[in-house]
């Protein structure tokens, strides 16, 4: 996925909230125009959920007393993050960062802080968006309970977001440009998605790759939220190991990101 290659317009000088909230009507202008980011990001696990629910299979074959429909839920919501955190956010920054927006930015009262910061209120508030949508459309169409366990669902998804997010925005800070970050965040996707049990249920896999996959960020994202779809909090375990990411990542994106 191709980062946007619109420069950013500089709204004239306001209040600081006011600045905030214009760049990130902007960013979402642009995210929604380039069209590979909501198709990615909303549409693509709709797809696959649609797919996954049709197929008599995952609605009979159960682990550990959810059907595999039921287990491949909340793998679609950690989908949703780990497409937005690795394909989108790397590639749009390194882009910015490579065609001189951030520098150009960075002499105005508006600042390329404020830029991060509407990148990832747009990518958030996506992820918001298709998560709630493929949590829906799993309960109406194909009759999957929704998280039983909501504030755990909520607390779980938040976590990851951020974990998630700080990962995406080291990668962008250490890649030289957006064809490298495009490439770094493909793999880590496509790894990630691994470990959250989209090729293989979490539940499925053997005992040592199993503990292997909840210690990975985006593992540990899909097993909270599957603790909480089946009713339970969140073990403490998940939640601290997406809270160390967020901080670890989120500390050395901010000292090693580059704005020029």
């Amino acid at each position: 996925m191709t980062a946007h290659a619109s420069a950013v317009p500089v709204p004239p000088a306001a209040r600081p909230g006011s600045v905030l909230g214009r760049l990130t009507r902007t960013e979402l202008r642009l995210f929604v125009r380039e069209k590979a980011g909501p198709a990615f990001a909303i549409a693509l696990p709709l797809a696959l959920l649609t797919v996954f629910g049709n197929i008599p299979y995952y609605h009979r074959h159960r682990i550990g007393g959810s059907t595999l429909l039921e287990l491949y839920v909340p793998i679609l919501a950690s989908f949703v993050l780990a497409t937005l955190s690795f394909n989108w956010v790397p590639a749009a920054m390194a882009g910015y960062r490579e065609k001189g927006v951030l520098r150009r930015l960075r002499t105005t009262p508006v600042g390329p802080a404020r830029v991060l910061a509407a990148q990832l209120l747009v990518s958030l508030a996506t992820a918001a968006v298709a998560v709630a949508a493929v949590l829906l459309v799993a309960r109406l169409s194909f009759g999957v309970p929704l998280p039983r366990q909501a504030a755990g669902y909520l607390a779980g998804l938040v976590l990851a977001a951020l974990a998630l997010m700080a990962i995406g925005l080291f990668v962008a800070a250490v890649s030289p440009n957006g064809r490298v970050a495009n490439a770094v965040g493909a793999t880590l996707f496509y790894v990630m998605m691994f470990s959250a049990g989209l090729f293989l249920p979490i539940a499925a896999m053997p005992p040592l790759l199993r503990h292997i996959s909840r210690a990975a960020p985006l593992g540990a994202a899909a097993q909270a939220l599957t603790d909480a779809t089946q009713g339970h909090w969140p073990h403490a375990l998940q939640l601290l190991t997406l809270a160390g990411y967020a901080v670890v990542f989120g500390a050395a994106a901010v000292r090693s990101f580059r704005w020029e």
